[in-house]
Order: structure tokens, then sequence, then C-alpha cells
């Protein structure tokens, strides 16, 4: 039955009812159809006010009700949306073949395209693919592109619905979490046990302003917030007030730009390896990178392990990676024991970037490290089993042979938050050096919950110009530490704190099981192989 339905599909909808269209569309593109589109839609848009005209008093009461895309977000494409589900859930080979699609995807009408970005994105894709992606990588998109105003009035109002084409498995679980909608009406997918088809089910693609009749029947919303568009001033035409957020707010800037600070909720966590909003033109330069940010990973993977410190730093900055180190190697006592350097954590790579900065061998501890990481560490890594007791003897020895490098987080955070910091570290040594450690990337993030995390160094080194900024603070008077009469606990919160006015982060409580629970749906564990063995 799903190849009989993908056939009619094929021959009647893409190949006979898309070539006529096509024929009218590529008809009109002459100078005078354009002039007459923009002249009509001018018109439609001075038919309904702007939405900064709409006031906030007294609007606890009403019910309203918009479309994600050209109604919250500052973009109507939804192109992006789409090649995030088939990167981060699907492949590399399904965003290729998606990007290959967009001339045939500019030909085509709205619903015709909206069909053929379903049935590549979504054909064959895991159901739970798609709930991670929907609860881990498209949030920070969306809140990134919310647009202010609009989310002013959705904030104001008692009862919010949103009524969309697009998949409702893309935007539910952000809509309910992050702004409180009480209902999304979306496109509803065909599945075959845990995939979907790539088809729509029986009720097909919704019609907004039919949809909205149909659940609300006689009653009018209050409010309806839409674009300049034809199918949205319909749409938005059935509320009693109606609101248009317009292109040209939205290319100035000024006042529809959310900043993080006014999140309706913090965004701590999420996934995924896209660092970047995936348009068209954006998505070709990344494929267009990717050969040669491979080979560029694998020569700063050589530099840093096979090179001496100097000449390592020398090349890798060489390449692209800007590493800036403030503060030098604390001055060592008559302590036997090494020093403990305790650092923020941004990525696998961080003891790496902090022993080629200080020009030192290190040993650094970890929880989770993949055997691919193990394998191409330049320096010695320890995995920790979290069992307390022999993890602080592990520690002990370790630092009565050299200096230690210790993440107390446990895990890495990517947004400007520091995890809750474990206490281990503080009762087992005197000589405590602080390390504030921030990167940043432009195209691939080097951290994933989800994903292969023996991939996670390839990434990060496949940036054009990622960054490590590290800064050694002053080592830990005495009176501080445990050895001054200090609880493990009070010296590991005054050093987060410390860490976080340095890096300008704010503390939370959060720990690795959140972290993972959240994004993966687990406790982030790597089991053992060779201990279970």
């Amino acid at each position: 039955m799903v190849l009989l339905k993908l056939a009619d599909w094929i021959l009647y909808q893409l190949l006979a009812n898309s070539c006529y269209r096509a024929a009218r569309k590529m008809r009109s593109y002459g100078s005078f159809w354009k002039n007459q589109s923009l002249k009509s839609s001018e018109q439609q848009a001075l038919s309904f006010p702007n939405v900064i005209k709409c006031g906030l008093e007294s609007r606890g009461s009403d019910i309203l009700v918009c479309d994600i895309h050209g109604g919250l977000l500052r973009t109507e494409s939804f192109f992006p949306y789409f090649m995030l589900v088939a990167f981060e859930g699907g492949s590399i080979l399904r965003a290729f073949l998606l990007l290959l699609s967009c001339p045939i995807l500019w030909v085509l009408d709205y619903e015709l395209k909206l069909r053929a970005m379903i049935f590549i994105t979504f054909s064959g894709l895991r159901l739970k693919d798609m709930e991670n992606v929907s609860r881990a990588v498209l949030p920070k998109f969306y809140l990134e592109n919310l647009h202010l105003k609009a989310f002013e009035v959705l904030a104001s109002t008692g009862s919010r619905f949103v009524f969309t084409s697009v998949p409702r498995v893309m935007v539910e679980g952000f809509l309910k979490e992050y702004l409180h909608f009480d209902n999304v009406i979306g496109t509803e997918l065909h599945t075959v046990g845990h995939y979907f088809t790539g088809l729509l089910s029986d009720s097909g693609l919704v019609v907004k302003h039919r949809a909205l009749k149909d659940y609300f029947g006689d009653k009018k919303p209050d409010i309806g917030l839409g674009s300049s568009s034809r199918n949205d001033h319909l749409f938005i035409s059935l509320c009693k007030e109606a609101y248009v957020v317009s292109r040209d707010d939205v290319k100035s800037g000024t006042s529809s730009i959310m900043t993080r600070d006014k999140y309706p909720k913090p965004l701590v966590f999420h996934d995924g390896r896209l660092a970047f909003l995936p348009t068209p033109l954006a998505t070709l330069s990344m494929f267009m990178w990717f050969p040669i940010g491979v080979f560029l990973a694998f020569f700063r993977l050589f530099v840093g392990i096979y090179l001496p410190y100097k000449l390592a730093l020398f090349l890798g900055i060489w390449s692209g990676i800007d590493i800036r180190v403030k503060g030098c190697s604390p001055s060592k006592s008559g302590h036997r024991k090494g020093v403990l350097y305790v650092c923020t954590h941004r990525t696998l790579l961080d003891p790496v970037f902090l022993s080629t900065s200080l020009g030192e061998p290190l040993t650094a501890v970890t929880y989770s490290l993949s055997k691919m990481s193990e394998l191409i560490a330049p320096i010695k890594t320890v995995r920790l089993t979290r069992e307390r007791k022999q993890d602080g003897e592990t520690m002990q020895r370790l630092l009565s042979e050299g200096d230690l490098v210790v993440c107390p987080e446990g895990t890495t955070c990517r947004e400007p938050y520091l995890l809750r910091f474990s206490s281990l570290f503080a009762e087992l040594a005197d000589e405590i050096v602080p390390v504030a450690i921030n990167a940043s990337v432009s195209m691939f993030y080097g951290t994933t919950a989800s994903g292969l995390k023996c991939l996670d160094p390839i990434f990060f080194l496949m940036n054009p110009r990622p960054s490590y900024h590290i800064q050694i603070l002053e080592k830990l008077p005495r009176e501080l530490t445990c050895a001054g009469g200090r609880s493990s606990c009070e010296v590991a919160n005054y050093i987060q704190r410390k860490l976080g006015d340095a890096l300008g982060f704010e503390c939370t409580t959060l720990t690795r099981k959140d972290k993972y629970m959240m994004l993966a749906g687990n406790e982030g564990i790597v089991q053992d192989k060779r201990k279970k063995s």
C-alpha cells in the first residue's frame, strides 16, 4: 500500500499536476507580472495593521491564533528547519539530496513544494530520530529566530493556538514546552511501524483558514498573527483583530530580534552538529567546505599528536585556530604532589589545548571517553568509574606522578552556563589552579549527546576558524582549600563562582544527568567493554 501510494503521488502530483503549475509560474516571471504581484502584496499588507500597533493591556483572557512561520518567527522560510531534520535526524546524504532539490522547489507552488520537502526529509526517517531532533535541536533555532513583538503579544494572551501546514512533529514540542501553546494543529504524516513514509496522512495538508473554522466554528478568536502573504490574510481575517508581521520590520532588525535574556525559558542544553541556520546558501557553503574541513581536521590532529608543543601551537594558529592564552603556569611549592588544574568543560579537547598552551605534559581524567578519543589523544587520559572511593584513589595516584587536569562539571555545555561542580577534586589536592576555558565555532559543534562521540574532535577541528580562549587564574590560597578548614562543597562552589565571573557565565545546579536525560533520554554513561570482559 505504501508503494502504491508513493507511485500515485509521484505520477499524478509531481509529474502531471506540477508540470502545469510550473509552466504557469515560469510564464509569469515577466517584469509586468512581478510588479503586479508586488503591488498586490503591498495592498494586502496595508489592509491589516502591523504587529507593533497591537496593545498588550488587558489581554489575559484573549485567544490568539497564528502560524509559527511568518507569524512567530522572523523568517517565513521553513527550508532551514527541514534541513535541520534531514541533517541531524537523517544523514548528510539526505541533507545533500534536499539541497539538490532547491532548484525544483523554487519552481513548484507552495503545496507541492511542501509535499516534496516532506517526502525528501521524512521518507524512511525513524520516529525516534525525529523526536530527538524536535526535543534537542530545533528549539535553539526557533528561539534565536523568534520575533520579539510577536512574542510579547503572545505572552500577554491567555489561550494560544497554532495552525500550520508544516508537519506537527516539527513544531509541537517547542511550542508547548517553551511558549505554552494550548494546542497545535499541523499536518499529520503517514507512518509504518517506527518509520515515516514521507507521505501525508489521510487528512492531507492543513489549510489554515479551513482548520481554524473547523476548530472554532462560529466563534472568532480575539487576535490573529500572520505574514503579508495571501494565505495568511485569509487566515487572520477570521479573527476579531488581525496583525501582520511585515518583512520590513524583520529586515530592520532593531525591534524584532529577541535577545537571550528575554527567552521564555533559559536555553542551557541543545544538541546537533550544525552551529548555523542552514539556509540554502549557507548549506551550499557548508557542503563546499566539507572536504576542505576534513583535510584540515586531520592535518590539525597530526600536528597536535606528533609535533612538539611550540611547533604544534604555531602550526595550529597558522591553520586558522584562534588560540588566546591569558595568565601563566603557576609556581610550584615543595610538595611532592602535582598541581590540580580545575577547568570549565567546553569540548573533549580542553585538556589538550591547556597542555599545549602551557608547553608541558598533563594527565586528564574524564568520565566518558570513546576508544577513538583515547587513541588520538596526545596526552595521557584516564577514565573514571563514578565510584567515589575508587576515583579518589586513582586521582591521588595520578597527582603523585605529576600535574592533573579535571573538569568537575562532568560534561560539556555549549551555552554561557556552568553546571554543578563535583566536590571530589577539592578533597584530593591543596594546590588548585582554576582555568577558565571557552570555545566557539561557526559551522560544526564539537560535542554531542546522542551522536558519535568519537567524531567530536574531528567536527570541532573541521571549523574554518575555531577559537579557544584560556584564562589561567591565580592558585587558590591555602585558607580557601580543604587544608585550610573549608568543606569540599564550599571549595567547589567557590571555584565555580570564580570561573563563572571570569567568563561571564551563569552558575547553575544542573548536572550531567540532567543534560543527558533531556537531550538523549539516558544518563550519558559510556560502558567500558574492557571492564565487562
